[in-house]
């Protein structure tokens, strides 16, 4: 059951003239139960962009309200020519590494100027369709250990491995030899997730897809279809919600996106199939619902999205969180979203930048002194290269 609420008109920048905000039209329905529906709301389907509380948490007593426009603008680019980039880590003292998916490398990337050196290549790597080198994570104890995670597919699967970083050798040979951290998650051309990232728990948590074989998402022997949460070496970490098991929560169609907000709460973005992409709360245990439900589905047992919106709109890849909202950085929509929380609901609505300005967009990353890092995906296959693509933005957000 759904009640209409407010509209944001869709604006667009004049031809030639730089990047704005633009504002979709109807992007937020809340989803009323119990006496709401009583009071006599439709049941028709809901438009793009609407949203649901978690699971656990009560109906909001109103749909949310839009919130003053943010100030977000490209304060310039620290480095472009990349070659099919996908995974980001932000290191010590400013400098990125940039993971290619195609080709296996990584690449260093300085923050004043934009220097690009060859770190190394990832032994094993086999790319095709949607796999080859993907998520990027430093360890907890960088400082200490230099510590590199990588998620990549092989030629049976896709894995997670860690090397010894070491600036100091010759560029291209600065990786140690891999350490194996994880092994048998379902590898196929499409849905192969790949996000990496270690939680304030210290744990590391990876996002896998399906691999286009949708029963996997609901079967808990398999690693297809999860987040995962496992030790720095590789063992399911303790607490989790299936004892012996490195599944977190289940019932995901192709998860790129995992970020944590400030209290420690875990969001990720899902790619839907025809209708709905998504932007998830995830809880530990959490089954959120593919193939059975794809977006919103009212049903016992599933868990639906805090936001989805149509597929044209987003196929959401990587995600952050800074300044009071999960930002999501989306492929086929060609745009940056900002989504307000509050705690563990939306707090307003989702707000969209750059539509079409800079083409695919496949990771957005938390930067220091408050600014964002914005990487561009248009020599990946699927898009349409300009001049000095790829390319990696810094955002100030306001």
């Amino acid at each position: 059951m759904w009640c209409p609420g407010w509209r944001r008109i869709r604006t667009r920048p004049a031809p030639g003239g730089p990047p704005v905000l633009r504002r979709t039209a109807v992007v937020l329905l809340a989803l009323l139960l119990g006496p709401v529906a009583a009071a006599g709301c439709s049941s028709a389907a809901p438009s793009p962009g609407t949203t649901s509380p978690p699971a656990s948490a009560p109906a909001p007593a109103s749909p949310a309200s839009p919130a003053a426009t943010p100030s977000v603008a490209v304060q310039g680019t620290v480095t472009d020519g990349l070659r099919s980039p996908w995974g980001l880590a932000v290191l010590p003292g400013g400098d990125l590494l940039v993971s290619e998916r195609d080709d296996g490398r990584i690449l260093r990337v300085a923050a004043e100027g934009g220097a690009k050196t060859e770190v190394g290549t990832v032994p094993g790597v086999l790319s095709g369709g949607e796999g080859g080198l993907l998520g990027l994570a430093l360890s907890p104890g960088y400082a200490t250990d230099h510590l590199v995670y990588a998620y990549f597919s092989t030629a049976n699967d896709n894995r997670i491995v860690r090397f010894p970083y070491d600036p100091s050798r010759p560029a291209g040979q600065q990786l140690g030899e891999p350490t194996t951290v994880l092994t048998g998650i379902p590898h196929g051309p499409r849905h192969n997730g790949g996000r990496i990232a270690f939680g304030p728990d210290g744990m590391l948590y990876a996002s896998t897809g399906d691999s286009s074989n949708r029963a996997l998402a609901q079967d808990l022997n398999s690693l297809g279809g999860k987040i995962l949460r496992v030790t720095p070496d590789g063992a399911p970490a303790p607490g989790n919600p299936f004892p012996g098991s490195p599944v977190f929560s289940y019932g995901h169609r192709n998860v790129q996106g995992i970020a944590f907000d400030p209290q420690g709460r875990l969001w990720a973005s899902e790619f839907g199939e025809d209708n709905w992409d998504e932007l998830n709360l995830v809880r530990a245990g959490g089954n959120y619902g593919w193939p059975e439900v794809e977006g919103i589905g009212d049903r016992p047992g599933f868990i639906d999205p805090v936001v989805r919106w149509r597929t044209s709109e987003a196929s959401p890849s990587g995600i952050a969180y800074a300044d009071g909202a999960v930002w999501v950085a989306a492929l086929r929509g060609t745009s940056l979203w900002r989504v307000p929380i509050d705690g563990d609901r939306l707090a307003a609505a989702p707000q969209e930048f750059f539509d079409g300005a800079y083409g695919r967009l496949r990771t957005v990353a938390a930067a220091p002194e408050g600014t964002l890092l914005l990487m561009t995906n248009n020599t990946d296959g699927r898009g349409d290269p300009r001049p000095g693509d790829d390319r990696i933005l810094r955002l100030t957000v306001g």
